[in-house]
């Protein structure tokens, strides 16, 4: 019986294993979908970043076409002051001078604003550059870790479930019957230690008698709580 208990002992670590494979078939590609969400995520943030530093080095490259030519505008202007006639022409002329007068003031303003957000956008940049280059290299890294990690699960698995079913075969039918209902009602460790006279899952104290039976390892042992199998470990 002793030898049927360490063969189940052996084969609980196995579906242990077994359990942990199959839970990495589904975290690893949420680990991997993760990284490359990341790398995504920093190369957008640069792509607007630069679109965003084109954008607004344009628009202050037409604010200095545009001043440009309104300052000629208003020179004109200026110059035909000197020749009006009429305060009708003078008046129409200055609301003209004072438009563009305006108009500059805007554009000046528009284009100081323009050339601090050139700054940091230029900055952000420089730091974005620096960022995306470092996650692509360590993400790309881990990426192929993982990859290799879940390609080598299914010859993991493979392995596992073959020496699983060895065991299974030296293992008496009514004690596996035992082991697999209880795997399925309970989940987790089917045979458990003896823990200062109760069972080591549930908690439930045993008999003096069970616990001198469990002690013999004559047969086995079963929790009357639980349902798990008692094992003795010559250290309660």
């Amino acid at each position: 019986m002793l030898e049927d208990v360490r063969l189940l002992l052996e084969l609980q670590d196995i579906d242990y294993w077994i359990g942990e494979l199959e839970r990495s078939k589904e975290y690893i590609p949420d680990m991997m979908n993760n990284l490359k969400k990341e790398m995504e995520e920093v190369a957008e943030q640069l792509k607007d970043s630069r679109e965003k530093l084109k954008e607004s080095r344009i628009e202050s490259q037409n604010l200095e076409l545009k001043a440009a030519e309104a300052k000629e505008q208003l020179e004109k202007y200026q110059e035909q002051m000197l020749t009006i006639k009429t305060n009708k022409e003078y008046d129409a002329l200055v609301n003209q001078i004072e438009t563009i007068k305006a108009d500059i003031a805007a554009d000046e303003e528009r284009y100081l604003i323009l050339l601090d957000d050139i700054d940091e956008l230029e900055k952000s940049i420089g730091e974005l550059e620096i960022k995306d280059k470092g996650i692509q290299k360590e993400n790309q890294e881990r990426l192929g870790s993982l990859q290799h990690e879940i390609d080598s699960v299914a010859d993991k698995m493979e392995k596992k479930v073959a020496h699983r079913q060895t065991l299974k075969a030296k293992v008496p039918r009514q004690v596996m019957s035992i082991y697999q209902r209880v795997r399925k009602g309970r989940g987790g460790d089917v045979v458990v230690q003896l823990k200062r006279g109760a069972c080591g899952a549930c908690y439930k104290s045993q008999t003096p008698q069970k616990i001198q039976e469990i002690k013999k390892g004559d047969k086995l042992q079963i929790c009357d709580s639980c349902g798990r199998i008692l094992m003795w470990d010559g250290d309660n």
